[in-house]
């Protein structure tokens, strides 16, 4: 009893005990009926898949090379992408070295049995592994002891978009892969060929981008718990926008053109010239709300979208104003003549103004002199003794100008207004129409030019 209570005794019945546990897991994991063949069987004997390769001797370093299979959908609203990957992995395990210069092609449900990296995708919301007909796995042993360990993965992660000019924006989306648990000084990961490491996107087909750049990082990751190593896979999407155009550019430059109709149609035809304004209104405001369906509602972004169709609902309002004020103006004046009827009548405001003026100031010239003494001629005389000397003159009283001078400037600031009306009053309003059709396309192609110029180009 004594002998067995020894640490000596105890560790080697723990070694024995946990030898046969490994035996009896390597049994359970295998179905029942299969046997491993030698080679496996000798490889896996007394292999230990909860300890990492070179777990005194420095870290492991693991290898990667992405395949993109397809790239499904690409959501604005949700602001990321679900693709179809290759994910491999390569690193070397001493312990798996054997005899030969071929290497082995297991089943992938033997993965179970070895130790393989704890690689996640960084921004995935959610992932699965395809598993039809079986769990699509890949695991081949080289005779130096270098694994290959392959998965096909269909993942949606999430891509920070910028849709301020959308839609002629360009989107750099990443793919990001890191060690979960084991930190730069247990696990490195690089690309195993660079920038060539990541293949597909060449014949890959998008419904509304084109991969325009694509390239490899290699990165760190800190976290609270420590330093883990990162590898960062960048690829740029330019949405194409002939889907745009023929969608919404053109249906909106259509309505404004259309509101233009109204300019050719007679001032006198009311109910037409209403029913073009306020239908290509209606229309235009069904378009913008169309447009911004698949879009997310968030009042941090002014797309370039959100531009052009305001620009294009001002112009169409602004036709419909434009017909407001030239029919308000042909009812004060039913034809040209009454516009110079109009100037008449405002010239002889002024000249009754003028009158009132001139008569106010004749009359208060007449009150200032009866005010004034009466000069009488008279000779000197001598005074006689009786008679006292001649009393000095009264001082001359002068007549206060005040309330007439603010008369006069009231009546001159109305007749400077009299005069500004008069400067802004349209000769006649048909020309309000001659005018509208000139300014208005001229100024739409100036601001379409400046818009496509800016987004474009800067």
């Amino acid at each position: 009893m004594r002998a067995l209570a020894s640490p000596g005794t105890a560790f080697a019945v723990l070694f024995f005990i946990s030898r046969i546990m490994e035996d009896f897991l390597l049994l359970a994991e295998v179905k029942e009926g299969e046997i491993l063949p030698p080679t496996i069987h000798k490889l896996m004997k007394g292999y230990n898949k909860y300890l990492r390769p070179f777990f005194d001797n420095g870290p492991v370093t693991v290898g990667m090379s992405l395949d993109i299979a397809s790239i499904d959908t690409i959501s604005e609203i949700n602001m990321d992408y679900t693709a179809t990957i290759f994910l491999r992995q390569r690193w070397t395990d001493e312990r798996l070295c054997f005899d030969g210069n071929k290497s082995l092609s297991l089943d992938g449900r033997l993965v179970e049995l070895l130790w393989v990296p704890d690689t996640f995708i960084v921004d995935s919301k959610k992932s699965f592994l395809h598993d039809i007909t079986v769990e699509n796995r890949l695991i081949r042993i080289f005779p130096n002891g270098t694994v290959l360990y392959a998965l096909r993965i269909t993942t949606t992660v999430a891509c920070n978009m910028d849709l301020t000019k959308y839609p002629m924006d360009k989107q750099t989306c990443t793919l990001q892969l890191e060690s979960w648990g084991y930190n730069i000084n247990d696990v490195m990961f690089y690309w195993t060929r660079g920038n060539d490491s990541v293949s597909g996107l060449d014949t890959l087909r998008l419904a509304q981008y084109t991969v325009e750049d694509h390239y490899t990082s290699v990165s760190e990751a800190i976290y609270e718990t420590g330093h883990y190593p990162k590898l960062i896979f960048h690829f740029e999407l330019k949405r194409s926008i002939l889907y745009f155009i023929l969608e919404t550019y053109v249906p909106s430059s259509l309505l404004v053109v259309l509101s233009w109709v109204s300019f050719w149609i007679s001032q006198s035809s009311v109910p037409a010239r209403i029913c073009i304004g306020v239908t290509t209104v209606l229309t235009m405001t069904t378009l913008m709300m169309g447009a911004r369906t698949s879009l997310p509602n968030a009042n941090c972004f002014i797309k370039a979208i959100d531009v052009y169709l305001g620009i294009c609902f001002s112009f169409i309002f602004g036709a419909l104003i434009e017909y407001a004020v030239a029919h308000f103006c042909t009812l004060h004046h039913p034809n040209g003549a009454n516009a110079f009827m109009y100037g008449q009548q405002v010239l002889e405001c002024e000249d009754e103004m003028n009158g009132v003026v001139t008569t106010i100031a004749s009359n208060s010239t007449r009150l200032k002199k009866r005010k004034e003494p009466a000069a009488t001629p008279s000779t000197p005389t001598t005074p006689g003794p009786g008679a006292s000397s001649p009393s000095s003159s009264e001082p001359d009283v002068d007549t206060p100008r005040e309330a007439p001078s603010r008369l006069e400037q009231v009546l001159r600031s109305l007749r400077k207004w009299l005069n500004f009306i008069n400067c802004c009053h349209v000769e006649n309003p048909h020309y309000i129409d001659n005018y509208s059709r000139m300014s208005f396309p001229l100024s739409f192609i100036a601001v379409n030019l400046l818009y496509w110029t800016y987004y474009l180009y800067f």
